[in-house]
């Protein structure tokens, strides 16, 4: 978990709220009223049943603590969240609670929804970025530039261009992760050994907005490692664009900078320096993210109808791949938001690299007008 004294680099935007153990239980309360409402609608507990769990779930906030002091005690903070919800409801309808769901139901559930809401602002700040990048592409899409090949000078390009790719990076990365939360975040509802009738699913399902999945997924993780590997995509665009501008940012090329805000981007020792804290931060976060991607892949190899240590190990390292995620895609819509871009510079520089194979002063009308008919499509891709 990420220590309140680095959430400004790891925990930025909202994501990490979505994720909190407050989050995790109000998901798992969403997923027991869900469960009790189909139960009635199915004629498997009374209607007085349903709104005396309904009630309970009204009632207010669980007790926090139990739970997760239960949690340790038998591996799922399930049992405690049962146990309150029942006290609540009174030994009349205490039977009625949880009825024919496993922990693996209600967390599994709580997980799909707990992704799902974490998403919101995520996909939400990779939109600004995205859309700071188009503008920085249109209104750089004849703005000549040194490409840099294999950390070299190679040949002229546009300044449009580079943002362009950024742009077909984040775009790419964002409809994927949009299609995964579309389809990919589904119920758990099979009951004990994962037999149970789909009726009661396809109800959850409804109530709470996530899909409704063919069959029970217990141990066919799938779904968890389409979701981990869309987070660690969006979180390998950003990184790109990320390192590009600590790159261009250098003293020594002076192309690109952040923006100015007072008290940002000093240093202890050196008044003069201006670092690149928002690129500093978006690849802060996604050194982290490939591990907790690794995990989640290493976590599917599940043994037959309940893994044993292996579904355990995903609660947590889900929860860090959103947090961090999220803070990678916030940290890129300031940096993208505010980026800086001096042309001259890019001229100036461009000049000096001048050699047999890049043109002095200015890059050539063809290069320019080729880079400028790309940036074109890639704008126009958006648009469409």
């Amino acid at each position: 978990m990420t220590s309140e004294l680095f959430a400004g680099t790891y925990a930025r935007g909202g994501a990490a709220a979505a994720v909190s153990a407050e989050a995790w239980v109000r998901a798992m309360v969403d997923a027991e009223a869900a469960l009790a409402a189909a139960c009635v609608a199915e004629g498997l507990i009374a209607p007085v049943a349903g709104q005396a769990i309904l009630a309970a779930v009204r009632q207010g906030p669980l007790e926090l603590e139990a739970i997760t002091a239960s949690a340790g005690e038998n591996a799922t903070p399930v049992i405690a969240l049962v146990a309150q919800l029942r006290d609540r409801v009174g030994e009349r309808h205490a039977d009625a609670v949880h009825l024919g769901a496993t922990s693996q139901d209600i967390l599994d559930t709580a997980m799909m929804l707990i992704a799902g809401r974490a998403s919101e602002p995520i996909l939400a700040d990779l939109r600004a970025a995205a859309a700071a990048a188009a503008r920085l592409a249109a209104e750089h899409r004849q703005t000549p530039v040194l490409g840099r090949t294999l950390m070299q000078a190679a040949l002229p390009t546009s300044f449009g261009l580079v943002a362009a790719g950024w742009l077909e990076g984040l775009r790419r990365a964002t409809a994927e992760l949009e299609r995964v939360r579309a389809s990919e975040l589904a119920v758990q509802m099979g009951g004990p050994v994962g037999s149970r009738a789909p009726q009661v699913a396809a109800r959850v399902a409804a109530t709470l907005g996530l899909s409704e999945p063919l069959l029970p997924w217990h141990t066919e993780r799938t779904r968890i490692a389409a979701l981990a590997a869309a987070l660690g995509a969006v979180v390998g665009a950003a990184a790109k664009i990320a390192r590009d501008v600590t790159l261009h940012a250098q003293s020594e090329v002076g192309e690109l900078r952040e923006a100015a805000a007072a008290g940002r981007g000093a240093s202890s020792a050196m008044a003069h320096k201006r670092n690149p804290v928002a690129a500093v931060s978006v690849i802060a976060c996604a050194k982290r993210v490939p591990g907790l991607v690794a995990t989640i892949f290493a976590a599917m190899e599940q043994e037959q109808q309940r893994a044993a240590g292996a579904w355990q190990a995903e609660w947590g390292t889900l929860g860090e791949l959103l947090t961090l995620t999220g803070s990678a895609a916030a940290w890129l819509a300031d940096l993208l938001g505010g980026l800086e871009v001096d042309t001259e510079r890019m001229r100036t520089n461009l000049q000096a690299a001048a050699t047999p194979g890049v043109a002095a002063g200015a890059a050539p009308e063809p290069a320019l007008a080729a880079a400028a008919e790309l940036v074109d499509r890639a704008l126009a891709r958006g648009s469409a």
